[in-house]
């Protein structure tokens, strides 16, 4: 009974220990995968774009937000809020800039289908996020979390513009046709309230962050034009080339004018 109680308990060992590192390994698995891109989609491996934008010259001061009139709005904040056009941390580091494969993808590649819509909140009368991207035929869910009026208008050029509105808090679902960069968003009732979306045929893009960083994964091997697109400094671009699953980095720098 002894040595059968034994052969059990070895047993049971071995099995916890194979499901904690099967566990351990997935998770890594997971952190080292990354982001492809717009919105919620499959995980791609490949090559890996990574870098940091930064800002040169005098940091613009970003007039402050005036939301007396809706005090829901204005009870979101501690201080009185900023424009978001430019965004530059302490040490010279540019938020809000999309980065995205602008050309060099194979005439093969299809994109993976997107698993959840892409989600456009207007809270504390502020769009969340103020850049991102969008599939092709990717469901957009424009949200209202304000509980008041607002209104949302989509200034495209390749896409067919919209105008709508929310006059309490709801969910409206909206797709664009065609790829461009990019489609400006806007609310008729606040006029500070702006973002902007990219619309793509693929995943790889990425916006830069507080810290300046982005990153782009899963890139299948190639040569490829990477663009950097801010809303006030223009576009620049940038030739990168990537193999197996080497990661690049590749820096931008905007200056003030």
């Amino acid at each position: 009974m002894r040595t059968h109680r034994m052969g059990v308990t070895l047993v049971a060992g071995l099995v916890v220990l194979c499901m904690g590192e099967r566990e351990k390994n997935g998770t890594a698995q997971t952190a080292a995968s990354g982001s492809a891109g717009a919105g919620d989609v499959a995980a791609q491996a490949g090559a890996t774009i990574t870098g940091k934008v930064k800002f040169t010259g005098a940091r613009p001061v970003m007039a402050k937000i005036d939301m007396s009139d809706e005090p829901v709005c204005k009870g979101k904040y501690q201080a009185p809020p900023t424009k978001e056009d430019v965004v530059v941390s302490p040490n010279g580091m540019l938020a809000n800039v999309f980065v995205y494969v602008k050309a060099g993808l194979p005439a093969t590649y299809k994109a993976p289908a997107a698993t959840a819509p892409v989600v456009l909140d207007q809270d504390g009368c502020r769009y969340k996020p103020h850049v991102f991207g969008i599939l092709v035929g990717q469901t957009m869910s424009i949200k209202n979390s304000d509980g008041i009026a607002h209104n949302i208008k989509a200034k495209g050029v390749k896409n067919r513009p919209f105008n709508i509105s929310q006059p309490t808090t709801m969910t409206t679902p909206r797709t664009f046709s065609a790829p461009e960069v990019m489609v400006a968003l806007e609310c008729n009732v606040h006029g500070w309230m702006k973002a902007y979306a990219a619309v793509l045929p693929h995943t790889f893009s990425a916006v830069s962050g507080a810290d300046g960083s982005f990153k782009i994964s899963g890139l299948p091997p190639g040569t490829y034009t990477i663009e950097a697109w801010h809303e006030r400094y223009g576009a620049q671009t940038a030739t990168v080339t990537v193999t197996g699953a080497e990661t690049k980095t590749n820096d931008f720098t905007f200056a003030a004018r």
